[in-house]
C-alpha cells in the first residue's frame, strides 16, 4: 500500500508567530519614521497623519499583505508544498526619505516663502506626496511587464549581491551599533536568536517571541525605558477610528507635482522596480519561486491604493525573504501582519504600542535577516562568481558610508541654511585621503551600479567580454541620463541630478570601458584561434624531426 507524500500548505503555522515580529517590527519602525517626520518635519497636524495618511498606509499593507499570503498559498497548492514562504511586504525606505525630504519639504518651504500659512504649506505638501506616490506605483505597476525579461538577462550574483549591500549596512550595521550602545538590553536578545536559528534550540516559545519579551523586560527594567506621565498622555490622545476616504480631488489639484519632481519620481519608481525584482530572485535561490508579473503588478497596485487612500508613501516587496524562511515563517505571517499594522493605523494605537515596545526589544531578528541575506549572497549563487558578489556589496557600502558622512556633518552644525553643505567640503575630506566625491557618486543609483558591476565581474569570469561591454553601455546610458553617479548639492543633502547629460564624466568612462571589453574579445577570439593551429604545427615539426 502507496503511502500518499502529497503535502499542502496551512494558513497558519507556529513559527509564523516569529515571522510576524520580524515583519511587524519592520513595518512598525517605518511608521514611527513617518509619524515623527510629517509632524516634525513637514509641520503636518496629528488629524492629517492619523486622519489620511495612516488610514491610506493601512489599506496598502491590508491589500498587499494578504495578496502576497494568498498567492503564496495557491503556489504551495500548486507545488504541492507545506513549506512556501510568503513574500514580505510593508512601506519603501528609501522613497520614504525621498518624498519627505525631496519632494513634501521642497513644496512646503516653497509655499511658505511666498506667505501660505503654515497648515495650508502642510495641505500642500501633502498633496505632493499623494501624486509622487501615485508617479511610483504607475511605475511599478507598468514595469511588472518587463519582470521575467529582465531576471532572465541579469545574473543571481547580480541580483543577490545588490541586497547584500543594502542587508549589511541599512540593516544589519545599524542594528549592530544599537545593539552594542545598549548591551545589557541588545546583547541577550541577538544571542537568543542566534541559538534558536544558528544552533537550531527550541525553547518553550517561538524565539522570536521570547527575544522581544526579554527586550522589553531588559529595557524596562534597566531604565532605558521609564515611564513618563506626559509622554504616556500623548500617545494616548490620537486612539481613535479613522475611516479611508478617496482623496481623487487632492490628486488632480496637485498633478503638476508629477513634471515638476519628475527628477525624483522616476528614479524612485525604478529603484523600486528593480529592487523588487531583486527580492524575487533573492526568493527564488531560498527556494520558492513566484511569477514575476503578478508579484510586481501587485506592489505597484498597493502603491496606487496607498496614493488614492491618503498615504504618501510607496509600498514593495521587501528584503529579508530567506530570513523570513529560515524561521520557519509560512503563509500566516504575512496576513497577520497586514492585520495587525491595518488596526494599528485605523486605531491611531501606533504610539501607545510605540511607547511599551522599545525598538531595541526586537531589533535582534531585523540584525539577523540582514545577516541571513548577505549570507545568501555567496551560498547561493555559483561558488567561483563570489568575486562578483564582493564587488556587487561596495556601492551599497558606499552608498551608506556617504549617509553617514553626511549625518556627522549635520551632527557637526553643518546643512542648514547658514551652514550649507558645499563642494569645498570635498578638498577637506581629501586632506585625510577620504575622496567623500566618489562615495557620493556611488550613492546615487546605488541599487543600478552594483547590480551592472557585479553582472560585468561574473561576464569577465564567464570570459564572455561581449557580453561585459553591452553592460558597460547600459551603465553609460544610466549615468548619461543621471539615473546613476551624477548628484547635486542641496543645503543639507547631496541628491541625484537627473538631466540629459549630467552623468557625463562617468557615462565616458563606462563606454572607454566597453572599448576594452569589445577589444578583449576579439583578442580572446584571435587567441583561441591561434592556439587551434599551434598544436598541429608543433606536431608537423615534431614529426619532421623524428624522421630527421
Amino acid at each position: 500500500m502507496e503511502i500518499s507524500t502529497v503535502k499542502t500548505p496551512r494558513w497558519f503555522v507556529r513559527r509564523d508567530i516569529d515571522g510576524l515580529f520580524g515583519l511587524f517590527l519592520d513595518n512598525l519602525i517605518q511608521i514611527l519614521l513617518i509619524v515623527n517626520l510629517c509632524q516634525g518635519v513637514l509641520g503636518f497636524s496629528p488629524s492629517l497623519v492619523y486622519g489620511r495618511i495612516l488610514p491610506g498606509i493601512a489599506l496598502s499593507l491590508i491589500v498587499g499583505n494578504f495578496y502576497y499570503g494568498w498567492l503564496a498559498y495557491k503556489q504551495g497548492q500548486r507545488e504541492q508544498r507545506d513549506d512556501i514562504t510568503a513574500l514580505p511586504y510593508g512601506i519603501n525606505t528609501v522613497s520614504l526619505f525621498a518624498y519627505v525630504f525631496l519632494v513634501m519639504l521642497p513644496v512646503r518651504l516653497t509655499a511658505i516663502a511666498q506667505g501660505v500659512s503654515s497648515e495650508q504649506a502642510a495641505e500642500l505638501a501633502w498633496q505632493a506626496g499623494l501624486v509622487a506616490c501615485l508617479g511610483s506605483g504607475l511605475i511599478e505597476l507598468v514595469g511588472a511587464w518587463v519582470g521575467n525579461p529582465l531576471r532572465r538577462l541579469v545574473p543571481r550574483a547580480a541580483m543577490l549581491s545588490t541586497l547584500g549591500g543594502i542587508a549589511i549596512t541599512f540593516i544589519a550595521i545599524g542594528f549592530l551599533f544599537r545593539t552594542f550602545a545598549n548591551p545589557v538590553v541588545g546583547l541577550v536578545p541577538l544571542g537568543v536568536i542566534l541559538i534558536t536559528y544558528f544552533g537550531q534550540v527550541r525553547f518553550a516559545i517561538p524565539g522570536g517571541l521570547l527575544a522581544v519579551l526579554l527586550g522589553i523586560g531588559l529595557a524596562w527594567g534597566t531604565g532605558l525605558v521609564s515611564w513618563d506621565n506626559a509622554k504616556f498622555a500623548t500617545a494616548l490622545q490620537p486612539i481613535g477610528v479613522y475611516i479611508p476616504r478617496l482623496w481623487l480631488g487632492d490628486l488632480w489639484n496637485s498633478r503638476a507635482v508629477l513634471l515638476d519632481y519628475f527628477s525624483i519620481i522616476l528614479p524612485m519608481g525604478l529603484f523600486n522596480l528593480v529592487g523588487s525584482l531583486q527580492n524575487l530572485e533573492s526568493a527564488e535561490a531560498a527556494g520558492d519561486v513566484y511569477p514575476a508579473t503578478p508579484s510586481l503588478a501587485a506592489n505597484g497596485i498597493g502603491t496606487l491604493v496607498a496614493a488614492i487612500c491618503g498615504s504618501c508613501f510607496p509600498t514593495t516587496i521587501y528584503i529579508g525573504h530567506p530570513g523570513w524562511k529560515a524561521l520557519g515563517a509560512r503563509v500566516g505571517y504575512s496576513i497577520l501582519n497586514g492585520i495587525f499594522m491595518g488596526l494599528l493605523c485605523l486605531t491611531g494605537t501606533v504610539a501607545i504600542l510605540a511607547y511599551f515596545v522599545p525598538v531595541e526589544a526586537g531589533m535582534a531578528i531585523v540584525l539577523w535577516i540582514g545577516i541571513v541575506i548577505v549570507a545568501q549572497s555567496f551560498t547561493a549563487t555559483p561558488s567561483h562568481h563570489a568575486p562578483a558578489v564582493v564587488v556587487g556589496l561596495l556601492p551599497g557600502i558606499a552608498g551608506w558610508g556617504a549617509l553617514i558622512a553626511k549625518n556627522a556633518l549635520r551632527a557637526a552644525g553643518l546643512g542648514t541654511p547658514d551652514k550649507p553643505l558645499t563642494p569645498a567640503l570635498i578638498e577637506q575630506f581629501k586632506l585625510s585621503d577620504t575622496y567623500i566625491d566618489g562615495a557620493f557618486a556611488l550613492e546615487q543609483g546605488f541599487i543600478f551600479s552594483a547590480m551592472i558591476l557585479a553582472g560585468i565581474t561574473v561576464y569577465i569570469i564567464e570570459r564572455d567580454f561581449r557580453k561585459a561591454g553591452y553592460w558597460s553601455i547600459a551603465a553609460a546610458l544610466l549615468s548619461w541620463f543621471g539615473l546613476m553617479h551624477s548628484y547635486r548639492w542641496t543645503v543639507a543633502d547631496t541628491v541625484v541630478n537627473l538631466g540629459f547629460g549630467t552623468g557625463t564624466p562617468w557615462a565616458v568612462g563606462y563606454i572607454l570601458l566597453a572599448i576594452l571589453f569589445f577589444y578583449t574579445e576579439w583578442l580572446a577570439r584571435r587567441q583561441k584561434g591561434n592556439q587551434k593551429v599551434v598544436p598541429s604545427s608543433s606536431q608537423d615539426a615534431f614529426d619532421g624531426n623524428l624522421e630527421k
